[in-house]
């Protein structure tokens, strides 16, 4: 069966598979697989983006979000008349005739992927394309993506991203064919430097503790005195700085969010008389 993986690690937010999607659907009738998507509302690929971080420690985030084609959709289980169904490759279709007036079907998806077509009276959502796979074509987004950051294939084909990837909304149980690899996580950073001198520190130890989970992450500060934690769980964190000649720093911080600690000021040990 097939699926998406998407990298979002060389992902620089240019829209090309927002874009060529719009291209691929708008004005163009592909049925019995799709209507077409109208002009505007409706983005069956998204591309969204996020902030982390405060400046001058800022990341950006770019995912494309579409329909996950999900094993146990809910949106195929809140569908009468059998409007939803997978098809033996595993992507998931809306029937644009059995589906008519069936709203109930975008309110039921947890990833706000199914749009509702007022002009039309029916739901709407990224079909993968099918009309090009059932011509041994790529999906659009995974043939016009400058960074080949979209892939899709056979499972088998794909195991071993697979095997690192992850999937959006786990909790909700719908076995998305939709995998992830390397999506933003949370990050810590900041900049160490010599209170007195004013000047930045370099290679000082920076360590990161879990309070839940007791792990300690190290980091050492860089030749512009900055330091960064990547990939990191929400949760409670002690903070520790130390470099030889000052005394040590410490304090607790709480990561809910991609957080920028400032530029964090040591004091030298004072000199015995």
């Amino acid at each position: 069966m097939k699926v998406f993986v998407i990298d979002v690690e060389n992902c620089n937010g240019c829209y090309t598979c927002q874009l060529v999607c719009k291209d691929e659907h708008v004005e163009n009738d592909w049925s019995p697989i799709a209507k077409p998507q109208p002009d505007t509302g409706h983005f069956w690929l998204k591309m969204t983006e996020k902030t982390h971080g405060q400046v001058p420690k800022v990341k950006l985030e770019y995912v494309p979000q579409g329909c996950v084609h999900c094993d146990n959709a809910p949106c195929m289980k809140a569908a009468k008349n059998e409007a939803v169904y997978k098809r033996p490759d595993g992507l998931v279709l809306i029937d644009p005739e059995k589906s008519q007036g069936q709203k109930e079907i975008v309110e039921a998806c947890p990833y706000h992927a199914v749009y509702w077509n007022e002009a039309l009276q029916i739901p709407q959502k990224c079909t993968g394309c099918a009309h090009l796979v059932d011509e041994g074509k790529e999906p659009r987004c995974v043939e016009a993506c400058p960074h080949e950051c979209i892939k899709f294939g056979e499972e088998s084909e794909l195991a071993d991203l697979i095997a690192k990837a992850e999937i959006m909304l786990p909790e909700v149980g719908a076995k998305p064919r939709v995998y992830y690899v390397n999506l933003p996580k949370l990050f810590v950073a900041g900049l160490v430097y010599d209170a007195q001198k004013d000047e930045i520190i370099e290679n000082a130890k920076v360590s990161l503790t879990c309070k839940t989970t007791g792990a300690v992450l190290q980091a050492t500060t860089d030749d512009f005195g900055d330091f960064w934690f990547k990939k990191l769980a929400a949760g409670n964190y002690g903070l520790t700085i130390s470099a030889q000649g000052y005394e040590t720093y410490e304090e607790a911080i709480i990561v809910d969010q991609s957080l920028n600690v400032g530029d964090i000021a040591l004091q030298a040990v004072p000199l015995n008389n």
